[in-house]
This record gives structure tokens, C-alpha cells and sequence, in this order.
């Protein structure tokens, strides 16, 4: 059920201006019996400015001296008969004069960075119109020659939250999958995710990765060429390996 606006205040007044009961009272304006008990002892309430729910349109006189008359009834709320404000129906995204000349700008960047989009979309986000947004696409734009692509967050026309939800909606609707931020390789040379790692595993990060590739196609290639030049003959096939000792002793000098 509904409750008047200020249930105090219309409490007070119908405990001064009206024969109702305690109950009655309590329960067309949502409180208590007590509480209603003693706002009319002073107990409560003391000092507050009574409030004419009949003045206020939500009682009607007759509903008033239907209850007085009958102490089991129970005060009904006044029909409201004043228009309550319509609700407006969306529109075309509103831009102001001083940015207007700014959104071509902004189309030929979303156009350019952002093809997934749909003409639509674009049209919502910065408050344009498809027979612009087909001009630019198509470069025949009567101002083409002038028209410079700038991120339309930078330029005000929209938020940067705005841009990245529209900007998902198109990528999931397209299918488009990117690919994580950060991807690591193992020292097998497979790529994975942070989540796909073992525990203990050794990883290098993208820089890492492309160093350690590159070193590892020189020696690829170093070891080419020595067994190319074995095939050819230009190096013996066994090569004794060298002790210590024969590494690090001093070689006598030759006798003359």
C-alpha cells in the first residue's frame, strides 16, 4: 500500500484535525500505533508543522468522512490525477556546434583503426549520419583532402568507455580473437600463456626469446658450414681431443 510523501507530518495533522483512530491513522501513514499515540501525547513530533494531505491531493474529504464514520475502515490514497512526465525516447547522440567540425576527423579514425565497426555503431558513438560515414569510407567526402584521422576520446566526442564497449561488441560479433598480451617460450622454443607454465619451468620473455632464437639459428648455421667443409675434405674428419695437460703444459723448444 501506499504511504504519503511525509507520513510525520501528515500524521500530526490528522491527530489534530481529524477524529480518527490511533490505528487508522498508523496505517495510512506507515507507522506504528504507538508512534501515533504519541505524537498525540507530545511525546513525539513536538514542534512539527502539520501537513493537509487533502490540500496535498492525496486524500480525498468524503474518503476522510467515510473513515470517521466507520472506525474499522481504512483510508484509501487519493488517485493521482496530475500527468507524470513522459519519459524521453532516445535519439541521435547530440554533439555540440563547437565539435561538429571535428567529427570527420573522428571517422576516418574509427574507419581506419576500427574497420570491425558498422556504420551504425559509428553513427551512436559520435552522433553522425551514414551518407557521411560512407563518404569518408569511400574518400569522396567533399572536404577529403583536409580531413586528418584523430582518436575521437581525444577530440571529446565520446568516452574512452564508451569506444572500448563498442569496440568489443564488434570484435565478438565479427569473431575476431586477438591473441594474449604476454606470451612466453620455454626453452623448448613453444610459445604458452603464463597460465599454461609448469612449476619450475624455465621461460623467456618476448626479447629473450627472439635473442635466444637468433643465437640459436648463428649456431645452426656455423654447424653447416664445418660439415660442409669436412665433406669437402678441407678438414680431417677426427679431430684428437686435447687433454689438460697438453692444453696448459709449455711446448719444449725445438733443438737447432
Amino acid at each position: 500500500m501506499a504511504h504519503p510523501l511525509m507520513p510525520k507530518a501528515t500524521a500530526v495533522w490528522l491527530v489534530e484535525n481529524s477524529a480518527l483512530t490511533f490505528v487508522q491513522i498508523a496505517e495510512y501513514c506507515g507507522l506504528h500505533t504507538l508512534e501515533v499515540q504519541a505524537i498525540a501525547d507530545d511525546e513525539v513530533a513536538i514542534g512539527m508543522q502539520g501537513l493537509d494531505p487533502i490540500a496535498g491531493g492525496e486524500l480525498t474529504q468524503e474518503e476522510l468522512d467515510r473513515c470517521i464514520a466507520d472506525a474499522d475502515a481504512k483510508l484509501e490514497m487519493a488517485k493521482q490525477d496530475i500527468p507524470l512526465p513522459k519519459a524521453r525516447q532516445k535519439g541521435a547522440r547530440y554533439t555540440p556546434v563547437s565539435k561538429r567540425q571535428d567529427r570527420p576527423d573522428a571517422i576516418a579514425w574509427l574507419v581506419k583503426n576500427h574497420p570491425e565497426l558498422s556504420d551504425a555503431q559509428v553513427s551512436r558513438l559520435i552522433g553522425t549520419t551514414k551518407p557521411t560515414i560512407n563518404a569518408i569510407r569511400d574518400r569522396t567526402h567533399w572536404n577529403m583532402a583536409n580531413i586528418k584521422p584523430q582518436n575521437p576520446v581525444a577530440l571529446g566526442l565520446c568516452i574512452s568507455a564508451d569506444l572500448e564497449k563498442v569496440v568489443a561488441l564488434a570484435r565478438a560479433k565479427a569473431g575476431i580473437v586477438h591473441e594474449p598480451a604476454e606470451v612466453v617460450v620455454s626453452d623448448d622454443g613453444s610459445e604458452k600463456t603464463p597460465l599454461s607454465l609448469k612449476p619450475g619451468e624455465v621461460i623467456l620473455l618476448k626479447g629473450e626469446a627472439k635473442a635466444e632464437q637468433e643465437r640459436l639459428l648463428e649456431l645452426e648455421a656455423a654447424s653447416t658450414l664445418l660439415d660442409a667443409d669436412i665433406l669437402d675434405g678441407q678438414l680431417p674428419v677426427e679431430i684428437a681431443p686435447l687433454s689438460a695437460e697438453d692444453v696448459f703444459s709449455t711446448p719444449s723448444p725445438k733443438e737447432p
